[in-house]
């Protein structure tokens, strides 16, 4: 079963609690209003139950791997207790290897070090930077933007066609599109891979903290996501899947932890026996408290039963589209269509405004935190706004001032955490914006619309 047409569950859940729910942030109208962070795609809150987990260990933290006493053993059980704990969420095969890296960017760019020296990539357009720039050192092949599920399969199996079959490939695919949230075809993707002799490794960034991930029912050499957007805090990523290029790799960073034997020869050398395991390349004092984050998240939405989240989620996708569309002024951005099955990211722009203006006035008069810009996402966003890929903008610094054109777009994201209530003052604010215009005047100032202080642009 693909993920596109994996069936969700018709129980719904509430929302589970996270870190900065009861915040209040001040409007430029006056008063103060709880935040609502609708910008899960870039970093979604820590779940409570993943900050208790850590609060509850944070006492006993030790040197992992290298010390005899017993903060140090508890540290090392927990270490690689996360480990199982992530492989079994992921649905790992037996012999794949968990690693763990600081983000999805530092995961492939990990991979990208150990594929062998005469490897192929494909890689869409349409990918995040993350996953589109980490290949420099290999023989790279673009893929356009398709614009269905089946021409994505049906281009790749083109490019793969072409290639010299005799040499290594690797395809690099997203699962859940950072702009417009489109679920891929990742089992027909990977299908067509393993048909002509190639790898596949999933970026799941997007596609881990609103769907379940199974490795094996994917049939995916590699899976890359980042704790971040799973729930956890900052600083913690996985890289998981085969071992045999990872094996076969120089360390993706020289020193302790990842060499098992170092001695001195003769001629005043150094020989250096490395790990095979995932040691190999996690050198340096491990990231403890960011990897059992993780591990707790991955318990905490299995336990809380991630069909539920994600019939949940699903209807608040369906009302935020739904929302959107009665302002005609809105255009939401798709590669796919309408139909298409998404997770909760919903990039659109609205005609009239500049991006970032609108982004603003969301934000200084309603309290609600979304992104605007190309989303580290340039070709893709260029492709989705017709624009010519030279035309200026570029990701979180718009150059256009408010009421301009803007060459970028306004991106809504929500999860597992999201009330009812922020996506309904979401739909209203969209609304009264567009129909009424914003109460306040704007300015841009270091690369940002920002309120223009003590400027009243209409009386309410």
């Amino acid at each position: 079963m693909s993920v596109s047409a994996a069936a969700i569950d018709p129980s719904v859940c509430a929302p589970l609690p996270v870190l900065g729910q009861d915040v209040t942030v001040p409007l430029v109208t006056g008063g103060e209003v709880t935040y609502a962070a609708l910008d899960y795609a870039a970093s979604a809150p820590a779940l409570q139950r993943v900050w208790d987990d850590v609060a509850a260990y944070a006492p006993y933290y030790g040197s992992v791997h290298r010390g005899a006493g017993y903060l140090s053993q508890l540290s090392t059980d927990l270490f690689e207790n996360s480990r199982r704990t992530v492989a079994e969420f992921l649905g790992c095969r037996a012999e794949d290897q968990v690693v763990f890296t600081r983000s999805t960017t530092d995961s492939l760019n990990l991979l990208a070090a150990a594929i062998p020296a005469d490897c192929q990539v494909f890689v869409y357009e349409t990918e995040h930077h993350a996953s589109l720039l980490p290949w420099r050192d290999a023989q790279v092949t673009y893929l356009n933007a398709p614009r269905t599920p089946g021409q994505a399969v049906e281009t790749l199996e083109r490019a793969l066609a072409d290639r010299d079959p005799y040499g290594p490939a690797l395809v690099c695919v997203t699962g859940a599109s950072n702009v417009t949230g489109e679920l891929w075809p990742v089992k027909e993707l990977a299908a067509a891979a393993h048909a002509h002799g190639a790898r596949i490794v999933l970026d799941a960034a997007q596609l881990a903290p609103h769907h379940p991930v199974d490795i094996a029912e994917l049939d995916v050499d590699w899976v890359a996501f980042s704790g971040h957007k799973l729930y956890a805090p900052f600083g913690s990523g996985v890289l998981a899947g085969r071992a045999d290029w990872l094996q076969a790799a120089e360390p993706y960073l020289a020193g302790g932890g990842a060499s098992r034997k170092v001695a001195r020869r003769a001629d005043g050398g150094v020989d250096v026996d490395w790990h095979t395991t995932a040691a190999r390349h996690e050198a340096g004092s491990p990231n403890v408290i960011g990897v059992y984050s993780i591990a707790s998240a991955c318990k905490a939405l299995t336990e809380a039963g991630f069909d539920s989240l994600v019939a949940r989620e699903q209807e608040l996708v369906g009302r935020v589209r739904e929302g959107l569309a009665e302002v005609p002024e809105v255009q939401v951005l798709s590669l796919f269509g309408d139909d298409a099955p998404r997770v909760g990211v919903i990039s659109f722009v609205v005609r009239g405004w500049n991006s970032s203006h609108f982004a603003a006035a969301l934000s200084a008069e309603y309290g609600i935190g979304v992104r605007d810009g190309l989303f580290c996402a340039h070709p893709l966003v260029r492709t989705l706004l017709g624009s010519d890929p030279q035309d200026p903008g570029e990701c979180g610094a718009p150059e256009a001032e408010p009421g301009e054109r803007s060459l970028n777009a306004i991106r809504v994201s929500f999860g597992a955490g999201t009330p009812d209530e922020h996506i309904e003052r979401f739909l209203r604010a969209v609304t009264e914006l567009v129909r009424e215009g914003a109460q306040w005047k704007y300015r841009t100032e270091d690369g940002r619309c920002v309120p223009d202080r003590g400027e009243v642009a209409r009386t309410v």
